[in-house]
C-alpha cells in the first residue's frame, strides 16, 4: 500500500509514539510541534437557500404571418447567438422584394433623368434663354424623383426586413427550452414559436429577512454553494429595493460568475451573505480530537504538562475552526493528538 506524504508521516509519528510508550521512553513535551491559539477577525455570514434562474431567457414569437417550413431546432439543443431556429415560407416576402428592387431601378432611372434634365435647364437659365418658370418646372421635378428614390428605397428595406422576419434567429447562445410550434402549422405576429435560456449568466434570487437587508446592502459580498460543494464568490449582488409585503422579506439577487458550470435554472443552492465581522479564537483544524461525544484539544501548560481541554467549536475556515469556548489566546495546542495522547498517557504514569 503507498502512503500520501501525510498520512506516511502521521501513521509514522503514531508508530514511533507507540513504540517510545512501551519502551518506556517519556516524550518530551517540547519536541512536540504545537500552535498558538490566535485571536482573529472572522467574517460573519448568514446562508439562505436561493433559487437559480437565467439571466438572459426568452420566447421568440413571429413578427410576421407565414407558414412553418422547417424548425431546426428540438428542446436541449445548443444553439449559437444568431442561429436560425425556424424557417417560415417566404414565396410573398421574396416576391415583394423583387418588387422594390425593380421599383428602386425605376425610381433611380427618374432620377438620373431629372438630375440631367436640371443641369441643362440650369445652364440655359444662367444665359438667360428660358423662363425662370422652366427653372422651377425643372427643379420641382428633381426634388420629385429624390423623393421617389427615397420612398422606393424605404420599401425595399421594409420588404427585406419582412423577409428577414421568415427566418427566425437566435437573440443569443444558449439552450432550447421548449417548441411551441410545428412544422405546417401557420405562424401569426406575436404567437410563440420557441423558448430558451441562456447559461452563460445565471443568478440566484433569494428572500432576505428585513433584519439582515441593512447588513447586506452595506457589506454587498456573498457566496455561493455549488452543487460539487464547493463555493464561489457572487460576482454582484442587487438588493430591492421594497419588501413584500406578506413576508417581510426583501429579494436580493447574487450573480454567479460567468461560465459556471453545473448549475442549471431552478435548482437550490446555498447563498452565505457578509453581514460584518467579529473578532474570534481559532485553533487549527488538525488540533481538534474527538473522543466519543467530547471535543477537545490538548493544551500545553506553563510547567510543560499536557491536558485535554474540552472546547466548543463554531465554524471551519479553511484549516482553522473558530473555537466559542474553552480557550485563551495565546495558549498552546498540539498539532497532533496522537503524539500529545500518548504524551498525556507517560505524564499520568500510564
Amino acid at each position: 500500500m503507498i502512503l500520501c506524504p501525510s498520512t506516511t508521516t502521521r501513521t509514522a509519528g503514531g508508530l514511533l509514539a507507540g513504540w517510545l510508550l512501551m519502551a518506556g521512553a517519556p516524550l518530551d513535551a517540547a519536541e512536540l510541534a504545537t500552535a498558538a491559539v490566535e485571536s482573529m477577525d472572522v467574517v460573519q455570514e448568514y446562508r439562505l437557500d436561493g433559487a437559480v434562474e437565467a439571466v438572459n431567457q426568452s420566447t421568440l414569437s413571429a413578427q410576421t404571418a407565414g407558414q412553418v417550413k422547417e424548425v431546426l431546432v428540438d428542446v436541449d439543443d445548443f444553439v449559437e447567438q444568431g442561429a436560425v431556429v425556424i424557417r417560415l415560407k417566404d414565396t410573398e416576402q421574396l416576391a415583394r422584394v423583387n418588387q422594390a428592387k425593380a421599383s428602386l431601378q425605376s425610381a433611380n432611372a427618374r432620377l438620373s433623368e431629372a438630375q440631367q434634365e436640371y443641369q441643362r435647364i440650369k445652364g440655359v437659365y444662367a444665359r438667360k434663354l428660358v423662363s425662370k418658370s422652366a427653372m422651377d418646372r425643372a427643379t420641382a421635378a428633381l426634388g420629385t424623383a429624390r423623393a421617389d428614390y427615397k420612398a422606393a428605397e424605404a420599401a425595399l428595406k421594409q420588404a427585406e426586413e419582412q423577409l428577414a422576419y421568415t427566418r427566425v434567429t437566435a437573440p443569443f447562445t444558449g439552450i432550447v427550452t421548449e417548441r411551441h410550434i410545428q412544422a405546417g402549422e401557420t405562424a401569426q405576429p406575436g404567437r410563440p414559436l420557441v423558448s430558451g435560456l441562456s447559461l452563460e449568466h445565471l443568478r440566484v434570487n433569494v428572500d432576505v429577512p428585513q433584519s439582515l437587508v441593512a447588513a447586506v446592502r452595506r457589506h454587498a459580498k456573498a457566496r455561493l454553494q455549488l452543487p460539487s460543494g464547493d463555493w464561489v464568490q457572487a460576482a454582484g449582488i442587487t438588493v430591492f429595493p421594497y419588501a413584500d409585503p406578506a413576508s417581510g422579506t426583501f429579494r436580493v439577487r447574487a450573480d454567479l460568475p460567468v461560465g459556471t458550470k453545473d448549475v442549471f435554472p431552478g435548482m437550490l443552492v446555498k447563498v452565505a451573505f457578509d453581514t460584518g465581522s467579529q473578532r474570534h479564537l481559532m485553533v487549527p483544524r488538525q488540533a481538534v480530537v474527538h473522543r466519543s461525544e467530547v471535543t477537545g484539544v490538548y493544551v500545553l501548560g506553563a510547567e510543560g504538562r499536557w491536558s485535554l481541554r474540552h472546547i466548543r467549536l463554531g465554524e471551519f475556515k479553511g484549516d482553522k475552526v473558530v473555537v466559542l469556548a474553552g480557550l485563551r489566546a495565546g495558549e498552546q495546542v498540539a498539532l497532533d493528538p496522537v503524539e500529545a495522547g500518548v504524551a498525556l498517557k507517560q505524564q499520568r504514569g500510564g
